[in-house]
């Protein structure tokens, strides 16, 4: 609920501006709700206007992308930057190919941008971008004609001390290296512009296990501090089967859990003993294949068509890595009823507000995206860091970080919680240990 009068008037604006955006408005309300203490609290926050800025991105990029399929016909797809708050850092953010990206969808992502990199602690404002360009069914040479039209635009609104962007859902080491080439071709200049880089050309290491592995830190973490508990012996369901699934999977059975489910758009396959995770990387990251496959291939696993029903699978914690509003009220329900006690997102925004509000009528342990999910960009900004000095740190190097700052994330989502009043909501927590650090800046660098 919304009572603050300040955060009302706000929101109204929002509404009235944006309400075309249904992902946008249900991100900041969420943000919102949490953020009323703390501007009650800090009165300067609303003198500065912080609140109204902080929604209104600093600058929105739409544009046309033009390019030719292998038939030789000329396909249009528009492309998308929204780059949202710079106040403590370049933006930062990824590029996302899919048809359904719109501006909505790209503002919402953003939107939660700014808080995720704030809680990782590195210097990063937040942006986010992309195309309603699919590339599934097309050719290696279409998808680089696509990625080089897109950047032929991007590329004069990006920049390594400017805005930095990376891969999120459909923009993989393919597309990052065509981009990289693009940009490099253009600019004439080889910089650190773009992170999820191959290794040959200033990738880091650890980037690709980066969301998956960070997940399972923070649901690591957060299990020892608030439930003295661990992975170990315990049944996980994961939904999608990209990198951050697939990486979600590999650390979560090597902290001791057996994960049952993948997923991908068609359906879901359940393997009752244990998910073979060198099949599922051989038919997703191998050759693109679709999840069934995986059915087809190890006895004893079932597919079922539909994405929904892998909520329905007992299990004592879910990993949601798919895609935003996967789990709604009911999905949420089920998951309670069959013994779920622990929901930690891996993808941006996976549940509804009724969904959340299952979690935390039901005490389920619930780590937000913004907290749960930021290893990605953490090891992003790690990559940042090791291009500025022409170096590069080993896998155990960059994974040691990436655990020290997903236990921070936890440690300072509780602190902040525990401060307004929320103790032991990681929601609440995260929501204010991300602005608090923004707006303090926002403060300070005036009326921009």
């Amino acid at each position: 609920m919304l009572t603050d009068e300040y955060v009302k008037k706000v929101y109204a604006q929002v509404e009235k501006r944006d309400g075309d955006q249904p992902e946008f408005l249900q991100a900041v309300r969420e943000v919102f709700e949490s953020l009323q203490p703390v501007v009650e609290k800090h009165p300067e926050y609303e003198a500065n206007g912080v609140l109204e800025r902080l929604v209104e991105p600093e600058r929105v990029v739409k544009f046309r992308v033009a390019w030719v399929d292998d038939s030789g016909k000329v396909q249009v797809n528009r492309g998308y930057r929204v780059q949202f708050n710079s106040a403590i850092g370049p933006y930062k953010g990824g590029l996302r190919f899919h048809p359904t990206v719109n501006e909505g969808v790209i503002k919402f992502l953003g939107f939660e941008q700014i808080l995720k990199n704030s809680l990782t602690t590195l210097p990063m404002g937040g942006g986010k971008g992309g195309s309603d360009f699919d590339p599934k069914g097309k050719s290696d040479a279409e998808v680089m004609r696509f990625c080089q039209a897109f950047m032929t635009e991007l590329s004069r609104h990006i920049g390594q001390f400017t805005d930095v962007p990376a891969g999120d859902i459909n923009v993989g080491a393919r597309e990052i290296g065509y981009l990289f080439g693009q940009y490099k071709r253009i600019r004439d200049e080889y910089s650190g512009v773009l992170t999820g880089k191959g290794l040959e050309f200033g990738g880091s290491l650890a980037r690709t296990e980066a969301t998956g592995y960070g997940l399972c830190y923070y649901t690591a973490e957060a299990l020892r501090v608030l439930r003295n508990d661990s992975f170990e012996g315990k049944t996980v369901v994961i939904s999608g089967s990209g990198n951050v699934a697939i990486f979600a999977t590999e650390k979560a059975q090597a902290l001791g859990a057996k994960v049952v489910t993948a997923s991908d758009s068609n359906g879901y396959v359940y393997d009752p003993n244990g998910i073979q995770l060198d099949v599922v990387k051989d038919i997703k990251l191998g050759h693109r294949g679709r999840i069934k496959e995986y059915a087809e291939r190890v006895p004893g696993a079932e597919y079922h068509e539909g994405c929904k029903g892998v909520w329905t699978v007992p299990c004592d914690i879910a990993l949601p890595c798919a895609t935003q509003n996967e789990i709604d009220g009911e999905s949420a329900e089920a998951l309670v009823k069959n013994g779920c006690k622990v929901v930690c997102e891996g993808a941006n925004m996976p549940s509804t507000p009724e969904a959340i509000e299952v979690y935390q009528k039901n005490g389920l342990l619930y780590g937000p995206a913004k907290a749960a999910n930021a290893g990605g960009v953490a090891v992003s900004g790690l990559e940042m860091s090791q291009n500025s000095y022409r170096l590069s740190w080993t896998f155990e190097e960059t994974d040691a970080k990436l655990k020290s700052i997903m236990e921070s994330i936890v440690a300072n989502s509780l602190a902040a919680a525990k401060e307004y009043g929320e103790e032991g909501d990681l929601m609440a927590g995260a929501n204010i240990a991300g602005f608090v650090k923004v707006a303090d800046a926002m403060v300070a660098q005036g009326v921009l």
